[in-house]
């Protein structure tokens, strides 16, 4: 049997694992009998359970793979135009304010904040300020390009990193770390000016207070914003091994705080918020020192991370959850409050319908209940999101230990990529190397030299023989692959080879 190739196309795959070479030559892949002699099998290869969910992606319906195509061609297409995306629609903004007066009345909403009281000099809430979420969302996906791809990442460069991958991973942190050197800070100041400053009572002191100030406010929304922003990033950009861990996170983080802001809690909201921020500013200083090979700076600064990691996402934040539980209802008289703060009426019975739970966020000055469902929605939301954090606090205790052996810190969390060495790969195979150097044919061959010459035998042409064929109408001429036309007639056909004994 002629050995056949596989075509161009296939080389390099690993996607048959499973084969087997029947009696008459054939190869079982996957339980079907298939003719050609070659069965590929990288070195080594994937457990059989991943190798059998790489064949089985092959076999998914035209359909779902075209849906699935277009969404990654849609989400290749906002991150490689993240800048010139913002920076067209803060334009058609800027010049849609500038140039039509009558509409200044709704695009001033994207740029100042909403509900302003000329009497007591603060901000109410309402929906109209989701304008100014969704323009900080436009406005940090343009700065978080721009600064990566004009300004880190060339900064990567001349410190030395040559690997994309090494720049990539420094250009994300320092955004990073740009973003929390600038709110942390802030949110640091309005928890000192406030009256909450190491007193969690006061947290709950006042309720329901349907103002705040506009620097609290503006904050608020601008974290919000980012979060929101960062929950798009986990999912258009390259997946990590967290990547689940981190969405969770994010969709956590965001009902959380759009709940807090909506029923007058946004003071437990700006404590959480720094006592988050805190570690996400030490854990990307850290890697950044590890990406420039400082690795005993990378050490030190991981070792405060994880300190300030267990006294803030651990012990602080579960006495927050545990005022909570102890002290909101010895501050906050339950009931229902309507009105402004000028106005304000209640406590009133709680309505026995669900309606009452959405009226916060429709009504700035409408009905706002809190009973004992609503603390313990708001607790059981808080407690999931420390179960996110004790699996990650596992994962860096994992990273300690290897620190204490010796070996470094890294981060397992979410540092590297299910395919970390996809961009190695890309650039080796981009370099002139074979792919098919880590392949191996799972059937045996023998060498060339080794097989049996063919056989021959000088036969007269008396002992040719064709076998009858069935005329049909159409069956005159038979077309082979080469194109060669050959008659169907045994005389005709021995006539043109110069065998027709009666011709000669």
């Amino acid at each position: 049997m002629a050995e056949e190739r596989l075509p161009k196309s296939s080389r390099g795959r690993h996607l048959l694992h499973d084969c087997n070479q029947t009696g008459n030559g054939h190869i079982i892949i996957n339980g079907s009998a298939i003719k050609p002699a070659y069965c590929i099998q990288k070195k080594n290869s994937l457990a059989p359970e991943q190798a059998q969910k790489d064949v089985n992606w092959n076999t998914r319906p035209k359909g779902r793979r075209k849906s699935e195509s277009i969404l990654a061609s849609l989400c290749q297409l906002i991150v490689e135009h993240q800048i010139g995306l913002a920076l067209n629609l803060l334009t058609l903004l800027a010049m849609t304010h500038a140039c039509f007066p009558r509409a200044r009345h709704h695009t001033r909403k994207f740029y100042r904040l909403s509900y302003y009281n000329k009497a007591s000099e603060r901000y109410a809430l309402g929906w109209d300020d989701s304008f100014l979420v969704i323009y900080w969302i436009i406005v940090f996906t343009g700065l978080r390009a721009g600064v990566m791809d004009h300004i880190l990442t060339p900064l990567a460069q001349m410190l030395g990193l040559e690997k994309r991958k090494e720049k990539t991973r420094f250009a994300e942190q320092g955004w990073v770390l740009t973003y929390y050197i600038v709110f942390w800070p802030l949110g640091m100041y309005l928890v000192y000016r406030s009256n909450y400053w190491f007193d969690t009572r006061q947290l709950w002191t006042d309720w329901p207070d349907r103002e705040m100030g506009g620097l609290i406010k503006w904050y608020y929304l601008a974290q919000f914003a980012f979060y929101i922003q960062q929950m798009l990033v986990v999912n258009v950009e390259e997946r990590r091994k967290d990547h689940w861990q981190m969405f969770i996170h994010h969709i956590i983080t965001c009902t959380l705080m759009f709940a807090s802001y909506g029923y007058h809690q946004t003071r437990v909201g700006i404590t959480i918020l720094c006592l988050m921020d805190v570690v996400d500013l030490l854990l990307p200083f850290a890697k950044i020192l590890k990406y420039m090979h400082f690795q005993r700076a990378c050490d030190v600064a991981f070792g405060a991370f994880m300190l300030v990691w267990f006294l803030a996402r651990h012990v602080s934040y579960l006495t927050v959850c545990y005022s909570v539980y102890a002290e909101i209802p010895q501050e906050i008289t339950y009931g229902c409050y309507r009105g402004s703060n000028a106005r304000l009426e209640g406590p009133l019975d709680v309505p026995n319908d669900f309606d009452h739970l959405t009226l916060p966020f429709r009504d700035p000055q409408g009905l706002v209940c809190w009973n004992n469902n609503i603390k313990w929605a708001f607790l059981s939301t808080l407690l999931a999101l420390q179960v996110i954090l004790l699996v990650w606090g596992v994962m860096i205790v994992r990273v300690a230990l290897k620190v204490v052996r010796g070996r470094g810190a890294e981060d397992s969390r979410s540092d590297d990529e299910d395919g970390e060495s996809s961009g190695d790969e890309e650039e080796s195979v981009e370099d002139g190397d074979d792919p098919l150097e880590d392949i191996r044919t799972c059937v045996e061959l023998r060498p060339i030299e080794e097989q049996p010459p063919p056989l021959e035998e000088e036969v007269g042409v008396e002992s040719i023989h064709f076998p009858p064929q069935k005329s049909t109408p159409t069956s005159r001429i038979y077309s082979t692959a080469s194109g060669v036309h050959l008659p169907s007639d045994r005389k005709e056909l021995l006539g043109r080879i110069g065998c027709d004994k009666g011709a000669s």
